[in-house]
Formats: C-alpha cells, sequence, structure tokens
C-alpha cells in the first residue's frame, strides 16, 4: 500500500470514528432529553436545556464530520500533480504534509510522521498550488518544498 494510500485510509478512519461517536452522543442526549420530558419539574425544564445545547453543539460537529468524509472522498491517491493538490503529500525541509482535512499528526510506524492538513488552514493556504522548490514563511519558520507526491 502506499503512502497516500495508508495517510487517506487513516484520515477516512479517524473520520469515521468521529461520526460515529456524535451519533452515539446525540443518541444518549436524546434519550436523556425524552426521560426528563415525562416529568414537569422545573429542574428538568433547565436539565433539557442544557441538554438541547449540548445536541445542538454534537450536531454541528456531526455536520463538521460529515464535511470532512465528503471531502476525503473527492481524494483521488493515484493521480500525481506537480503542485499541491487536495490529496497531495507534500514533503518540506522541516515537515510532512498531506492534504486532506485537518486532523493534526499521523505516524505511519517506522515511516516519517505527516500532518494531515486542510487547504482552509493557513498553512494549507500558504500551500496552494506550491512547487518543488517554491518557500514560504509560517510561524517565524521557513519551509522549502523538496517533494510533492
Amino acid at each position: 500500500m502506499t503512502t497516500k494510500l495508508k495517510l487517506l485510509q487513516i484520515c477516512n478512519d479517524l473520520v469515521d470514528k468521529r461520526i460515529n461517536g456524535y451519533k452515539e452522543e446525540i443518541s444518549l442526549i436524546k434519550d436523556a432529553i425524552e426521560s426528563n420530558d415525562k416529568g414537569n419539574l422545573e429542574e428538568d425544564d433547565i436539565g433539557n436545556s442544557n441538554l438541547l445545547g449540548d445536541l445542538e453543539k454534537n450536531l454541528g460537529y456531526l455536520a463538521d464530520a460529515q464535511k470532512n468524509k465528503a471531502q476525503l472522498q473527492l481524494i483521488k491517491p493515484n493521480i500525481v500533480n506537480n503542485e499541491a493538490v487536495l490529496g497531495s503529500i507534500v514533503k518540506t525541509n522541516l515537515i510532512h504534509f498531506y492534504i486532506a482535512v485537518s486532523l493534526g499528526k499521523i505516524d505511519l510506524g517506522d515511516e516519517e510522521s505527516y500532518y494531515a492538513i486542510s487547504f482552509s488552514s493557513p498553512i494549507g493556504q500558504l500551500l496552494r498550488n506550491k512547487k518543488v522548490n517554491d518557500q514560504f514563511e509560517f510561524n517565524q519558520s521557513k519551509y522549502i518544498i523538496k517533494e510533492i507526491k
């Protein structure tokens, strides 16, 4: 399995795990709201208000995770481009990036570490359409692109 395929699989697994976690949390919150609705105490109303806030937050998180899943489905790991595009591995003199969705550091065992980032992140915006030997600065560090896969 190529490094690109491994990274894509790990990203998909992480996003799927988040989606399932949010769905479980939403289900638990709905069950709690339903059980609180059976009583008429003022405390239950306050509890339901808090639960509704939690439900709304988790629905937002779920929507974001589902957008990330859709973004990952756009990646074609077999396509090679000489510019940094969605699905590219960009190796710099300092850090290696995988342009997909923002998930942070991914270690591939004995292999190198990569940072899964999105184009909407600040560093992702700097990487967009860059080529080998292009340079950019981020957080007072100078990056030089050594390789794009």
